[in-house]
């Protein structure tokens, strides 16, 4: 009972505060007895590449006197290909291991052919129809993209909602905001619930996770993704109504003049993105299945990331050239975003192997247990490196620690579905961290600029989304995995 004089909600209040502060505190204590077991000389030297070249992405465009020659893509490919070259040397010498490199690199090719796939694909369909920049139809397409990314994947859901959004919105005075929101909820949190929805997820499902074992997900996702769509909502329409007097009618005056509801152009682009689904589907049920049993883990690795390069490069080929330049001319179409893509992340997938591999070696001083732990490590790394491998040091960590196989994590996701849980959140979640925490989110950020609409730095879009998902991530914490 409360004592005389203090209100029971009182209490309430002071133990969820005393609860958060010594969770913090917690995690603190950790991060600093994982930080005096390294080396700092091995430390520093191993993510030095990779921090330059974020250091170098987030700053070039603002400093007037190379901004300009920053702009040009042949200019960031010398300075990801140093970066990367670094990366590599830094392996290399004291390893001697060739084979890491050549395996990291043929990722990067599986990795951005889907990425180019969809892009190409997806810049065939042309959506229009009776919708504008309202706050409610802004929330509706979001709410659309989230579902969306757990059948094509977040980058195909990404690549296809972001236009026809921008094309609603461009009256609109207010828009970077949008694209963020965009960016948190399409090109990440949304695609939780399938293998098919993100990078970590597919690689898990590789691994021996079952295709349905995500949908048990599906709080977390419920809840991440209201409150996301809920936070956004409030915010556009405090936006919108700081736009002109006008706004409101010249956006009704476009949906009355618009000839249908909506229209979709470029059907035949439709079955080239259920076609890169199959191909991901045929890899993972078919051909890396039959390859473990014949040749072993690593050749069917291989062999499904080759077909899948051939198979997504003959899809995107065959959309290019099947697709009317009329529909890519209205949907603003050019090569433009997905080279800067392919130049920049050549820079970071060479720069963070001696990263990841320190990650690797010094990954059991983390004394990790608790799924809480995991949610935020993985999560944390996720928003800097590539949030796939991270999922896989996180996912085979937990297993070890267990005394499972690392090689099939199915008896993890049978055994220990909740640390399982928390890694999967985690490296889905906090990719939305950054602009490099997942490949569609750089992608979404070109094609907005592409459409003029001006867009934060690395810096300042880093505050959105702590601003944003931090407390978001501690609600999921305390609800799900403490």
């Amino acid at each position: 009972m409360a004592e005389q004089g203090q209100h029971p909600g009182c209490l309430i209040v002071l133990d969820s505060g005393w609860y958060l502060f010594n969770f913090l505190c917690r995690l603190l204590m950790e991060a600093s007895h994982y930080w005096q077991n390294l080396d700092a000389a091995m430390s520093l030297w191993s993510v030095l590449p990779f921090a330059s070249l974020i250091l170098l992405i987030a700053i070039l465009p603002f400093i007037p006197v190379v901004s300009g020659w920053w702009e040009k893509h042949l200019n960031k490919f010398k300075v990801a290909l140093v970066c990367a070259a670094s990366g590599m040397l830094l392996y290399f010498i004291p390893t001697g291991d060739v084979h890491k490199i050549w395996t990291t690199y043929l990722e990067y090719a599986a990795f951005l052919a889907m990425l180019a796939s969809l892009f190409v694909i997806s810049g065939g369909i042309h959506i229009s129809g009776a919708f504008s920049g309202f706050p409610y139809t802004n929330t509706i397409f979001l709410a659309i993209g989230a579902v969306l990314a757990n059948l094509l994947g977040t980058t195909g859901a990404s690549m296809i909602m972001i236009r026809p959004l921008l094309r609603a919105n461009r009256q609109r005075q207010h828009k970077a905001h949008i694209v963020i929101f965009f960016i948190f909820i399409v090109s990440n949190c949304g695609g939780l619930l399938t293998p098919l929805g993100d990078p970590p997820l597919y690689l898990g499902f590789l691994r021996g996770v079952p295709f349905d074992w995500t949908l048990r997900l599906a709080p977390q996702w419920t809840l991440i993704i209201f409150l996301l769509l809920f936070i956004f909502y409030i915010f556009d329409a405090w936006y919108f109504r700081r736009e002109a007097d006008h706004m409101h009618a010249t956006l009704s005056g476009e949906i009355k003049q618009a000839k249908r509801k909506i229209h979709i152009q470029g059907w035949v682009n439709v079955l080239f993105l259920l076609g890169v689904v199959g191909v991901i589907l045929a890899a993972g049920y078919c051909i890396h299945p039959i390859l473990v049993r014949c040749r072993g883990e690593m050749a069917a690795e291989i062999a499904s990331k080759i077909f899948q390069i051939i198979m997504m490069g003959a899809m995107a080929f065959g959309s290019y050239r099947l697709t009317s330049a009329r529909i890519r001319h209205e949907n603003e179409f050019t090569f433009a975003p997905i080279w800067e893509v392919a130049v920049l992340f050549f820079g970071i997938f060479g720069a963070m192997i001696p990263a990841l591999a320190l990650l690797e070696a010094k990954s059991r001083m983390m004394a990790l247990r608790e799924p809480w732990q995991y949610f935020w490590m993985s999560g944390g790394l996720s928003g800097v490196l590539d949030n796939a491998p991270t999922y896989l040091v996180y996912a085979t960590l937990a297993a070890s620690y267990n005394h499972l196989s690392a090689v099939h994590l199915g008896a993890l996701a049978d055994q220990y579905p909740e640390l399982l849980a928390a890694i999967s959140c985690g490296t889905v979640f906090m990719g939305a961290m950054t602009y490099i925490g997942n490949g569609p989110n750089f992608m979404v950020k070109s094609v907005a600029e592409h459409a003029r609409v001006k867009m934060p730095s690395f810096g300042g879009y880093f505050l959105w989304s702590f601003a944003i998902l931090i407390p978001v991530f501690i609600l999921q914490t305390f609800i799900f995995f403490r």
